[in-house]
């Protein structure tokens, strides 16, 4: 069999070549070089791993035949059309920790380079001048830090500078009061830390809502002492709104690494000494791009072997805990059984989660539903990238509920399925022992002990005498061998639900034959598709 085709379209760490191991035939290409990478992607692919320089637009995701994942190696996406790749069910994923640090020690460094003067008193030395008495700078000791966005890399900021005797303030409408207070942190309001801060470190990304944040208004509320520092993203400092303050004698300086437009080689920023500036250096250190590579690498791996990743940031539903994983095909496979007994596409499906697991985060389960169903229903190239989207399309919807009351099982899952004409099909499923063995365990209340099988026959029927017998021969009849059957009743001569397991799927032709002998009313082969 042919291994998976990796093709790694920038230089990466030798560790990463490692972390990928034996089991994928890798290629190179230069990202950069359009033409380059195009032909590389259209001889198919089935992972491309990427850095910052390679562009991996619409235009090369519909070249990419047969990709499954685009791994960059570091945080930014800006060079990845993420709604294209979605669209095409391809998994986009990156590295969200692996620069943490290195981010967070260069902010601290433009910090102090621009309480001190480093970078202007450098340069004036190298020229041979001896401007000690020009380059007058001021201590960190006791004065006040404002951190715009407190997530990880801000949180990192925050405990390396109360080392240096900071009190720290922090500005973050997401996070809640009490982490806070853990890192010995006041949260306040924007315009309150603009007016409090010695120095101000942004750590926000870049969105409609952080575009020129600290802008024009904002740096009227500022001291004229304070610092600013931005090594977040570009755009969320208004420069030109910087430029005019430092000028004016409204802010002391400026430390910056990112830009609103990049590469940037002549922003009259660079004339003021005032201001001590880096060329996007955020994640360059050894450390944080062997991180990098690792960290991709391992999540290819898993999305190549069909493991959903952490780190994807088109699915939904964000990391998942290892009692949940095992659900996935579980709640996939029920959705399909539904979806065929149902014989169309079901206008909505609620999942609810019993027992012991229901205090996991399970709402990844709505997309296993979903590209269940679709698959039933006979959509193409469906995976948990694109399912939520193609359910849109065609009006589905799916949920999930939880509680922790199972009073058969110590955990199940039940999936309900309501149809355009208002009838409905309920699916029950669990796992079993050790081993998680996947079980149905009941279908519109007829209970079953039914492992999924690759294809299956569903008969409807009244419950009568000589059935079994019957449909036996008839399968057998049309060389179709039965691996396992079932036979659920509520009562005595009532409705009856056979479940049969095949070798081999049954023909629509096989299959009317068979409820014609036995009078059904239901029968539906179903084939799983994986």
């Amino acid at each position: 069999m042919a291994k998976p085709v990796v093709l790694i379209a920038e230089e990466l760490s030798p560790a990463t070549l490692e972390a990928l191991g034996p089991d994928f035939e890798v290629r190179n290409c230069d990202g950069a070089n359009r033409a380059e990478l195009l032909e590389a992607l259209g001889k198919g692919v089935d992972a491309v791993l990427i850095r910052s320089a390679t562009k991996m637009d619409a235009e090369a995701i519909a070249a990419a035949k047969g990709l499954r994942v685009i791994a960059r190696a570091g945080v930014g996406l800006d060079n990845v059309d993420i709604p294209a790749a979605t669209a095409a069910g391809v998994m986009v994923v990156n590295a969200p920790t692996s620069n943490i640090v290195s981010a967070a020690e260069l902010a601290i460094a433009l910090l102090l380079a621009s309480a001190r003067f480093v970078s202007p008193a450098h340069a004036a030395l190298r020229n041979g001048k001896w401007a000690r008495s020009k380059y007058t700078g001021a201590e960190l000791f006791e004065k006040t830090l404002g951190i715009v966005g407190f997530g990880r890399i801000g949180q990192l900021v925050a405990h390396r500078m109360q080392a240096f005797g900071m009190n720290v303030i922090a500005y973050d409408p997401y996070l809640q009061p009490a982490r806070a207070a853990q890192l010995n942190v006041e949260l306040v309001e924007l315009d309150e830390l603009l007016k409090r801060s010695d120095f101000i470190t942004i750590h926000l990304p870049k969105t409609k809502e952080t575009a020129n944040l600290i802008g024009v208004d904002a740096l009227k509320k500022v001291k004229p002492q304070v610092r600013i520092i931005n090594a977040a993203r570009g755009g969320v400092l208004d420069e030109t709104a910087l430029y005019n303050a430092i000028k004016e004698g409204r802010v002391a300086g400026a430390g910056l690494d990112v830009y609103a437009t990049e590469p940037c080689t002549d922003s009259p920023l660079f004339e003021l000494d005032e201001v001590v500036a880096t060329p996007h250096l955020g994640a360059s250190t050894d450390e944080a791009q062997e991180r990098a590579g690792i960290a991709v690498a391992v999540s290819v791996r898993k999305a190549l072997g069909g493991e959903l990743v952490p780190d994807a940031v088109n699915v939904k539903g964000g990391a998942i805990h290892d009692e949940i994983r095992p659900s996935l095909p579980l709640v996939e496979k029920m959705a399909q059984i539904g979806t065929a007994l149902a014989g169309e596409l079901p206008v909505s499906m609620e999942i609810t989660v019993m027992g012991d697991i229901s205090g996991h985060d399970s709402s990844i389960l709505a997309t296993s539903a979903l590209k269940g169903a679709l698959l039933a229903a006979g959509a193409e190239d469906v995976t948990y990238v694109n399912a939520p989207g193609l359910a849109t399309e065609r009006g589905v919807t799916s949920n999930v509920t939880t509680t922790p009351d199972s009073p058969e099982y110590r955990s199940m899952i039940s999936l309900h399925l309501a149809l355009s004409n208002g009838k409905s099909i309920k699916v029950d499923g669990t796992l079993m022992g050790i081993r998680k063995v996947e079980k149905i365990i009941a279908i519109d209340g007829f209970d079953l002990d039914l492992p999924p099988s690759e294809n299956m026959l569903f008969l409807g029927y009244a419950d009568r005498p000589g059935v079994v017998g019957t449909v036996g021969n008839a399968l057998g009849a049309a060389k179709i061998n039965i691996a396992g059957m079932q036979v659920a009743r509520q009562a005595q001569g009532g409705s009856a639900l056979m479940a049969i397991t095949v070798d081999s799927s049954v023909s629509e032709s096989v299959a009317a034959s068979v409820a014609k002998e036995i009078g059904a009313d239901l029968v539906r082969s179903v084939s799983l598709v994986n």
